[in-house]
């Protein structure tokens, strides 16, 4: 592990609002009201139909592989620790997600592969998504 501090998100606005959901160990994805279209990441407005109204739902937390990089070569010191895989998660709702991958060697990626979002607390103020095989 690196001594050298991790760069972080911003947390402000919907990103603060989303990053504050994964701190209480809850997925959630915005749907708009008006034409029940799931959307990631954050937004003002529904791509589908323009509309600002919406809410914060829960998401299932289970999705499927969509596709992934192993990183060999880090591109920050803080991130030494190679290989490791990052995800773009299909999820159940429609929506993909990129997040980190836990409890399976990258090689042992596949497309579809059915997994399911777990929660890694970096600091108080900060979780992150990780996806694990199963269903």
């Amino acid at each position: 592990m690196s001594s050298v501090p991790r760069p972080m998100p911003v947390l402000e606005g919907l990103t603060a609002a989303f990053y504050g959901h994964l701190r209480r160990r809850e997925l959630r994805f915005q749907r708009c009201s008006a034409c029940g279209e799931w959307r990631h990441p954050p937004r003002a407005r529904c791509r589908s139909c323009g509309s600002e109204q919406w809410q914060w739902e829960t998401s299932t937390g289970r999705g499927r592989v969509f596709s992934w990089t192993t990183v060999h070569q880090p591109i920050h010191p803080a991130f030494a620790d190679v290989p490791y895989a990052v995800l773009v998660v299909e999820m159940d709702e429609g929506v993909r997600m990129i997040g980190g991958l836990a409890g399976l060697e990258p090689s042992g990626l596949a497309l579809d592969l059915p997994v399911v979002a777990t929660f890694d607390p970096i600091d108080e103020m900060l979780t992150l998504v990780r996806f694990t095989p199963g269903r």
